[in-house]
């Protein structure tokens, strides 16, 4: 393998985890917007409790 070939895997590589880098960034974030639906739930859930409790 001459350094032609080494540099054009290399590259390839580079831009196989450049992808997938970009790919777990975008299902980070829409983890986040999920687990704040959840926590939104949650606390409505909570909300509930209490005042059924209360009542």
């Amino acid at each position: 393998m001459d350094i032609d070939q080494r540099l054009a895997k290399l590259t390839e590589r580079h831009e196989a985890l450049t992808q997938t880098v970009e790919l777990i960034a975008h299902m980070q974030q829409k983890n986040e917007v999920l687990l704040g639906h959840v926590i939104e739930s949650v606390a409505s859930l909570a909300r509930i409790a209490l005042s059924t409790k209360a009542a």
